[in-house]
Parts: structure tokens; C-alpha cells; sequence
């Protein structure tokens, strides 16, 4: 097997490797519960976090929020889009508690009361700068219709490739005692 295959075998095995890792963290891990990703659309959270970086909250007890932690909740008016701020003041506890939020940036508070429905809030607890780029990238429908038709197209293709070509003449197999000779019948 010469040098430049063995390169391209370990780069699509490396690729593939690659896109199974972050198929698993982005899409299949995060719809057992354990956890969520978000992509930051704003700046409202600087210094914390940036726009285009990916935030990864976890589930809490709704009963078990303090003031000055970071939550992603819908809001409550609008298109009722998930937006992630911080805790700077609970108006109800119980059951469904009542918070007021602030962007750590905002110069005011979020002109809403946020009514937290369900039995956990979800509270970030790791942020990975620049990585929700990759996200809103992979969103676009280009690249959609890419990854979903595109390259799974290459894949097998490569793999068809793989499998109809003649083999080098370093992998030709040969008998285990050695190369044999044909003797004719007399």
C-alpha cells in the first residue's frame, strides 16, 4: 500500500470518526435529557459568552434555582424563543416559580416576569466558545441538503470505489506455503 493511500484511508477514517463523535454529542446524546446545546445568537451575556458559542445546560429542580444563575427559559411574549439569561430576582418559588431575568450586557432588566413551567429549569453549566458557528452552519439548507444526501452519497461511493478496484500488487493474496506452479497432467 503506498504512503498517499495509507494518508487518505487515515483522513476519511479520521472524518468519519470525526462526524459519528459530533452526530452523538449534538444530536442523539442530548434527547436522552441528560443535557441540551444551545447556540448564542447575542451578546447580551458578555463576558460569560459570545454570539456563536454553544452552551450546554443540564435540568434542575425548578425549586432549586437561586438568584445569580444562568437559565435558558422560553420568554413569555413574542415568537417565545429560548433565551438564556441570568436569575436576578424570583418573584414566586413553588412549583412553577416566577423570575425576572437579566442580560449580564443589558444595561436593564428583561421587561417580562418568567413563569417556569414544568419541573426543571434548565441551567448552563458549560459554555464552548465559537462552536455554535457550527451549528447555525450546519442549519443552513444548503449544507442540510448537503450532509443529509450529499455525503452520505460519497461515502458509499468511496466505499463501491474500495471494493471494485484491482488490488496493489503488494495485496494480492497469496497461499500461505508460498507462490505455486501449475504442473501440467501427463
Amino acid at each position: 500500500m503506498n504512503i498517499a493511500r495509507a494518508w487518505a484511508d487515515l483522513a476519511l477514517r479520521s472524518a468519519l470518526g470525526a462526524a459519528l463523535a459530533i452526530f452523538l454529542l449534538l444530536a442523539v446524546l442530548p434527547r436522552t435529557g441528560l443535557y441540551r446545546t444551545e447556540t448564542v445568537l447575542s451578546g447580551s451575556m458578555r463576558p460569560d459568552f459570545n454570539s456563536g458559542d454553544l452552551v450546554i445546560v443540564t435540568p434542575e429542580a425548578s425549586s432549586d434555582i437561586r438568584v445569580g444563575q444562568v437559565i435558558s427559559y422560553r420568554i413569555p411574549v413574542g415568537d417565545h424563543h429560548v433565551q438564556t439569561h441570568r436569575i436576578v430576582q424570583i418573584l414566586r418559588r413553588g412549583e412553577h416559580p416566577v423570575v425576572r431575568t437579566k442580560g449580564d450586557a443589558n444595561n436593564a432588566r428583561d421587561p417580562w416576569t418568567a413563569r417556569l413551567d414544568g419541573s426543571t429549569a434548565w441551567r448552563v453549566r458549560l459554555v464552548v466558545p465559537k462552536l455554535g458557528w457550527l451549528i447555525v452552519w450546519l442549519r443552513d439548507p444548503l449544507m442540510r441538503l448537503l450532509t443529509v444526501f450529499a455525503a452520505p452519497l460519497l461515502f458509499a461511493l468511496i466505499a463501491l470505489w474500495r471494493i471494485w478496484q484491482k488490488p496493489d500488487q503488494d495485496e494480492r493474496e497469496e497461499p500461505a506455503d508460498g507462490p505455486s506452479t501449475v504442473v501440467p497432467l501427463t
